[in-house]
């Protein structure tokens, strides 16, 4: 018989409950025992959603991150985070987000750093490393869910990050060697598999993705070191890879002294024939066949035709599983009942995965006619995709094909497009904007309520959010900033708002998934060919230009962002869909330009995220996802100037591929990292101008202008002053007015002791 499984299920809850008890404990509204009583609630029902699954994760819930958990339970926390009173849970914010619900304004810490996770849209807080760091094992929250998972029924597997992954992660402060490290993590680890193995645990899911990627000799090396150290014959340990193949990787993981591999049979399909085949004979072979970072339905009668040849070989050896956590897509489709029918019948969240994954799995224990109805249901909901006229656009295709390379090219040089902008805007030295969004109040999001809910009109919608437009205005006028925006009131999210005005876009209702701590995005479906079927923020952008005699940045998400942030169609190559978007984006700038708008900003958040994870793919991707981009940005006079922001990524290794974006002003997020991303420029002379972020907006600390000056004067050290910009790390819709504005007055002030000190 085949054993199901899962890696791990999305823990924020199916209406966000999670989100909202956690900012209700940090604004001192909830007390620190019920939200441990929610978490617990929580926890009881996801692992109830997994009935009916052989093994059930425990350890995948987090209050904000799982590697920051990883780092609490390792006892590697930094000095600067912990409180005197104990509190473990206070400290633990503190990393994660610079105050913790008893800490004051002005007793916040540094925040840990935060970046993506291998290539999706989920952040994680960065353990940090130096030649002095020590572990010690605290497993009691683990140790707490198991008892918790045990006392409920469920069949318990505990999920950890395993050590190498966990040390690849990570960042040293100093110039130490990570890998150094290693010999005195594995003791703890030892102890932690042996408290477990105490407790009577059979299996442990010890995640390692790490292996899905480029790994030098020394650290394939050290996996080896690691497991043959951590192998004690007292519990079973399943490696797990996810988000890729392991190509090179794949004879190691297959000699590794483990009793299970787990591998990503979506991502890695063409190896599972040569794992069948290496695989020693004792271990158990799980095959993630259904996508953990998708929405599509699942070719149940495809991947059966590949999986039932591979369940003769192996047998009772074969366990099935999605590729990866579910932590990447929504909860439950069932309460998706306002969504296109036709659209909703070709997709599957995170409970209709699992429902996937037992039919496959009864059909290899008990023959496909056991499940036959819902195969033939499966295959005509695929069979309807295929053929829908909603999907294919002979006019999109049309456009696409005229596409050459004068779209992707401006009239001049930066330098000459620089000397016209800077005729024409007149800004001063060290310049000051924000990112694009200002905070988004209670008062917006009631009313984009109301207004969906038919309580409020479209006049009456667009009214309010004029009037909260001329207050972000106002305030820009107050701060003394030098290029404004509108504030984006009238945006629910930064890719979301677009794919709503888009043709080929579907939407949820409740498709939340977690982005990082208890900030969720709704990410919009792709579903078909894109176009534009109007302008989409060009009154706006007018309305607000109306209001000032500043310059007015037109506010953009650009097409390898809005990609890479929705649930894309797999029927057709990425690419194809990111042109699309190009070109519809580049007529949303024509008509900005056309409108008066002079700087126009274009976001490419999520450009380093899509990098693939080997980087002999990287060449392939970043040639689509540049031109992607120059295409939308491209087609404006010279002195129309083109920005983009980047955010929480690491650009050193593209940053070639950055500055040949041309965009003529870039910024970027640095202050976490205290300017650490800007080490690309000792050893690259990037071209244009820059806004290296001084202000960390995923925090509610505020920043002195000391603070800020710091930053920008170690700025200077790298890029020229004369092209440096002062501005936020991010877009400021997840703040509060109280923070920003004095963060902001002394961002303006910072500027100001800057340009004196020429």
């Amino acid at each position: 018989m085949v054993t199901t499984h899962n890696l791990g299920f999305p823990r924020i809850g199916a209406k966000r409950e999670l989100k909202f008890a956690l900012e209700g404990h940090w604004k001192g509204q909830l007390p620190q025992v019920e939200l441990e009583h929610l978490g617990g609630q929580l926890r009881e029902r996801h692992w109830h959603d997994q009935d009916g699954l052989d093994l059930v994760p425990v350890g995948d819930f987090s209050f904000y991150d799982q590697v920051l958990d990883m780092s609490f339970m390792l006892g590697n926390v930094p000095a600067r985070a912990h409180r005197h009173d104990g509190n473990s849970l206070d400290s633990y914010f503190r990393v994660a987000r610079g105050r913790s619900a008893n800490d004051s304004a002005c007793s916040g810490v540094h925040a840990g750093e935060m970046t993506k996770w291998f290539d999706t849209n989920y952040h994680y807080i960065v353990p940090e490393f130096t030649s002095d760091t020590a572990f010690t094992l605290d497993a009691s929250r683990l140790l707490a869910q198991v008892a918790q998972a045990r006392a409920a029924g469920v069949q318990v597997k505990p999920v950890i990050i395993g050590p190498l992954t966990y040390l690849w992660l990570g960042k040293a402060k100093d110039d130490s060697d990570k890998l150094v490290l290693l010999a005195r993590l594995l003791p703890v680890y030892a102890a932690l598999l042996e408290r477990l193995a105490a407790d009577g645990i059979e299996w442990v899911q010890i995640d390692e993705p790490v292996l899905v990627t480029d790994l030098a000799s020394e650290w394939q090396q050290a996996f080896r070191h690691a497991y043959e150290t951590l192998q004690s014959g007292k519990l079973k340990l399943l490696l797990t890879a996810y988000f890729g193949a392991l190509g090179d990787n794949l004879a190691l993981a297959c000699s590794l002294p483990v009793q299970g591999l787990h591998v990503d049979a979506v991502a890695g399909r063409a190896e599972v024939d040569m794992l069948v085949r290496h695989l020693p004979a004792d271990k158990i072979l799980s095959l993630g066949v259904i996508s953990g970072r998708n929405i599509w339905k699942s070719d149940l009668h495809a991947t059966l035709e590949w999986l039932e040849p591979v369940h003769r070989v192996l047998q009772e050896r074969l366990w099935i599983a999605p590729s990866c956590s579910l932590l990447h897509v929504p909860v439950d489709l069932d309460s998706e009942t306002a969504l296109d029918s036709e659209v909703r019948a070709w997709l599957a969240f995170a409970l209709q995965k699992l429902a996937e994954l037992k039919i496959l799995a009864q059909a290899l224990n008990k023959g496909r006619s056991s499940v036959q109805e819902a195969l033939v249901a499966n295959h005509a909901a695929l069979e309807q995709r295929r053929n829908s006229q909603r999907v294919h656009n002979p006019a999109v295709k049309a456009a696409l094909a005229d596409i050459d390379a004068a779209h992707g090219l401006r009239t001049s040089a930066y330098d000459v497009r620089a000397a016209k902008q800077a005729a024409l805007l007149k800004l001063p030295p060290f310049p000051t904007t924000t990112i694009g969004s200002f905070p988004q109040t209670s008062e917006i999001r009631q009313a984009r309520s109301r207004l969906r809910a038919g309580e409020l009109d479209a006049d009456a919608y667009g009214a309010l959010m004029r009037a909260e437009i001329a207050r972000c205005v106002q305030a820009q006028e107050e701060l003394g900033l030098d290029v404004f925006v509108h504030g984006e009131a009238e945006r629910n999210d930064m890719v979301e708002y677009f794919g709503e005005q888009l043709a080929g876009y579907a939407f949820s209702q409740f498709g939340w998934v977690q982005s990082y701590g208890s900030r969720c995005v709704k990410p919009p479906i792709l579903f078909g060919d894109i176009s534009r079927p109007f302008a989409m923020t060009v009154e706006w952008t007018r309305h607000a230009q109306s209001l000032t005699d500043k310059p007015m940045k037109g506010m953009l998400t650009g097409p390898v962002t809005i990609l890479n942030w929705s649930f894309v169609r797999d029927d057709q190559p990425r690419s194809v869909s990111c042109l699309q978007l190009a070109l519809a984006i580049r007529a949303e700038v024509l008509d900005l330009e056309q409108a008066g708008v002079r700087i126009i900003q274009i976001d490419e958040a999520a450009l380093r995220e899509g990098l693939p994870l080997r980087r002999a793919e990287w060449a392939g991707y970043l040639a689509w996802a540049v031109e992607s981009f120059r295409i939308a940005a491209n087609g404006v006079r010279d002195d129309t100037q083109i920005h983009t922001h980047m955010c929480y990524s690491e650009f050193n290794d593209i940053i070639a591929s950055i500055a040949a974006m041309d965009a003529d002003v870039i910024t970027i997020e640095t202050s976490r990292s205290d300017m650490e991303l800007l080490d690309a420029f000792d050893h690259f002379a990037y071209p244009n101008a820059i806004g290296p972020g001084v202000y960390d907006i995923h925090t509610p600390n505020i920043p002195s202008e000391e603070q800020m000056v710091q930053l920008m004067r170690k700025a200077a050290q790298r890029v020229p002053a004369e092209r440096l910009w002062v501005n936020p790390d991010c877009g400021l819709k997840t703040r509060a007015w109280a923070e920003v504005l004095p963060a902001l007055h002394n961002m303006v002030a910072a500027a100001r002791t800057l340009r004196a000190a020429q």
